[in-house]
């Protein structure tokens, strides 16, 4: 099925009349499989080259989307046993964040991920993805946790940006994410973290101060989202697809300043078409990476100076 993004205008016609065959071979008991089967093929072969030309926007657009797998739906599809835990022991839980020691490929390791929901009741619940200080302290219990036991972490990002609210200020969003990145730096374990939609500023940092950054390739990762760089900008969140230009939200902008180690492709058409191969694909990613950290004898330092040279820069004495 089409989803509501404008790049896919083209491909809605070919699914009507795909649609249309379909009911008319059922009701005249008439056998149209090859004409089916042609459609089928133009399809994928329209989207394939829909999504080969994908501008910023779209992309956005598609790391939103309301069917995207979620951090939940690839714990479930990745990782085995999963346990997961609540509480930060200071306030409460909260349920946009989720984590738990898991079983991937046979061996233990922590999973930590942000948590949207699919309907207005599970979107409450979770807030919407925008996680409070009680869950940037859960993650870190969490880490805590894994690194005491040897155990390596995997984090899937997904937020807009760590809540806003009063009583997320008056429990101080600011310095849990603070120490969150404080703590990670030298936690001494792997770490692989991925943005599977969004990475909004520092709600999605809390979580991503990682040893290796996969970005999906139509996710992003930036410092604010493109509605909030429009209203600093131009004073309206319309001009958002503007912003998302300025800010260079492609993903290939991570690979070339060197924040991320890999852009890791999704199935033809976007992930929220099949879940299953986006978590194979992802969990592919996972596994070369953390077999590569395992290897490493000098984990810390280079997590160190991973983070001391992102925009690095030289100052030069013109004549």
């Amino acid at each position: 099925m089409c989803s509501d993004l404008d790049a896919e205008l083209p491909l809605r016609s070919l699914e009507t009349q795909l649609a249309e065959l379909r009911r008319s071979s059922e009701e005249s008991h008439v056998d149209v499989s090859e004409e089916i089967a042609a459609i089928e093929e133009k399809i994928v072969e329209l989207r394939r080259e829909l999504y080969q030309q994908l501008g910023i926007w779209d992309r956005i657009q598609l790391a939103r989307h309301p069917q995207r797998p979620y951090a939940m739906d690839y714990i479930e599809r990745i990782f085995t046993d999963f346990q997961e835990i609540h509480g930060d022991r200071l306030f409460g839980d909260d349920a946009a964040i989720v984590c738990g020691p898991a079983l991937f490929r046979g061996n233990p390791l922590m999973v930590i991920g942000q948590q949207k929901g699919r309907n207005v009741k599970e979107n409450i619940r979770r807030n919407f993805g925008c996680p409070h200080p009680e869950g940037y302290r859960k993650a870190l219990r969490a880490m805590k946790l894994a690194e005491k036991f040897s155990m390596p972490i995997v984090a899937l990002i997904d937020t807009a940006g760590a809540y806003p609210g009063i009583g997320s200020e008056e429990r101080h969003i600011g310095a849990a994410i603070a120490n969150n990145l404080m703590e990670m730096i030298a936690i001494d374990v792997p770490m692989v973290g991925a943005v599977i939609g969004e990475g909004g500023s520092g709600g999605a940092l809390g979580i991503a101060v990682v040893d290796r950054l996969l970005v999906l390739e139509n996710a992003y990762y930036s410092v604010i989202s493109p509605e909030g760089c429009a209203a600093i900008l131009w004073k309206d969140r319309s001009k958002a697809a503007d912003a998302a230009s300025s800010l260079r939200l492609d993903p290939s902008k991570l690979l070339e300043f060197s924040i991320a180690d890999e852009i890791v492709p999704e199935p033809i058409g976007g992930a929220h078409l099949d879940h299953d191969g986006a978590a194979e694909i992802l969990g592919e990613a996972i596994a070369r990476h953390l077999e590569e950290l395992r290897k490493s004898t000098n984990l810390l330092e280079n997590r160190y100076l991973r983070y001391r040279s992102i925009g690095a820069h030289e100052t030069i004495d013109m004549p």
